[in-house]
């Protein structure tokens, strides 16, 4: 069965989210991911060029974050950490691109770019003030959970259930958005 361009482009970028979530960035190669997907290795070259180029095309995520306008003013930063465990337990991909920051020049463009397109403007929605270093200062939180919680799996931040991440680290979160730029944190 011949697939389009298209087709073959979706099937390569499949196989490579999961070989890089596999493997991360330095253990999967191209010709892994291309034995996945089917097709000879020059293939995965012809449509993205380099490993670097490929993993920065499955690296393209939407942090979809819910209208927070519309939470009451003093549970945004629990409803904050509530999304982003849904967004880490449910999307592979989101943890491939954290474990491949790590070692990875272009993952960690591309993790710079998702959390300053995409947090910084909901941050600034919500604050009249230092929304950037607010929306830095949350990052911090957010991928600091994550990288304990879903990459390096340290034992009591793997234990601890969804209520308790939330109701423990929600109100650091809720004071990166209510404590004046002033006061000392």
């Amino acid at each position: 069965m011949r697939r389009s361009s298209e087709q073959t482009k979706a099937v390569i970028l499949a196989a490579a989210r999961e070989r890089f979530g596999a493997a991360g960035f330095q253990g999967a190669t191209v010709r892994a991911i291309a034995a996945s997907a089917g097709i000879d290795p020059s293939m995965v070259m012809r449509y993205f060029g380099s490993k670097d180029k490929l993993f920065a095309a499955a690296a393209e995520f939407d942090l979809r974050f819910p209208d927070l306008s519309a939470v009451d003013r003093s549970q945004v930063g629990k409803a904050l950490v509530s999304h982003f465990l849904d967004r880490w337990e449910n999307d592979e991909g989101l943890k491939v691109l954290l474990r491949s920051a790590t070692t990875n020049d272009e993952a960690i463009g591309r993790m710079q770019q998702i959390f300053v397109g995409q947090l910084q403007p909901v941050v600034a929605k919500l604050v009249s003030d230092a929304a950037v270093v607010r929306a830095g200062l949350i990052a911090t939180q957010i991928l600091g959970l994550a990288l304990c919680r879903y990459v390096l799996r340290l034992a009591p931040v793997v234990d601890m259930s969804r209520d308790d991440i939330v109701n423990r680290v929600g109100p650091t979160i809720q004071r990166y958005f209510e404590a004046p730029m002033s006061a000392p944190w």
